[in-house]
């Protein structure tokens, strides 16, 4: 255990539940460390799963659930957009405890993936679509082209999805006006 998450377990409405999912995980050898204001449990330095609380449920996110494979089918894609992690979703203690053996044979077969030095592939960000808004204005100006390049993919798919997101194409090009300045500042949309 690592002092520095027990505020983690300690608040909210799923204390009880959190503290319990967080003896399972500890029994399987991981370190508890607090990355992302969560506590994160990892094997020789790679992350292996973290646990977060939402609103309506608290979850355990496999960092590279993707590649694990599924017979409970209880792992979840957060959003479409999610191409890695996946989480176990619990709306109680009884949940956890009735799963617990389960819980922890996904556990270690993430470890099984870490160790195998197992990836996923990823796409690229030329493989998401460019809303025409943003685009056009990458072809009218040069810069900021070149700026939208500099940044890291996972920058540029920010800014994708973002200007993606409305509806309204007047939606659309007033998020890309916004956010000009920035990128060519090259800053990310949450800098």
């Amino acid at each position: 255990m690592n002092t520095k998450a027990d505020f983690y377990f300690n608040k909210g409405k799923w204390q009880k539940e959190t503290q319990q999912l967080r003896k399972i995980v500890l029994d399987c050898d991981l370190k508890e460390e607090l990355k992302w204001g969560c506590p994160c449990y990892t094997f020789e330095g790679k992350n292996i799963v973290l646990i977060h609380v939402f609103k309506e449920y608290y979850a355990l996110l496999f960092f590279k659930g993707a590649l694990l494979n599924d017979p409970e089918n209880i792992l979840i894609q957060q959003t479409e957009n999610v191409q890695s992690a996946r989480q176990i979703r619990f709306t109680n203690l009884q949940e956890i405890v009735k799963m617990a053996p389960v819980i922890k044979g996904y556990i270690y077969q993430a470890v099984e993936v870490e160790e195998a030095g197992l990836k996923v592939p990823l796409k690229k960000t030329k493989d998401f679509p460019v809303p025409e808004e943003f685009q056009n204005k990458l072809t009218e100006i040069s810069s900021l082209k070149t700026a939208f390049e500099a940044l890291t993919p996972g920058r540029q798919r920010a800014y994708i999805f973002y200007f993606s997101q409305p509806k309204q194409s007047k939606t659309r090009e007033a998020r890309v006006e916004k956010y000009l300045p920035k990128i060519l500042d090259g800053k990310g949309l949450d800098d």
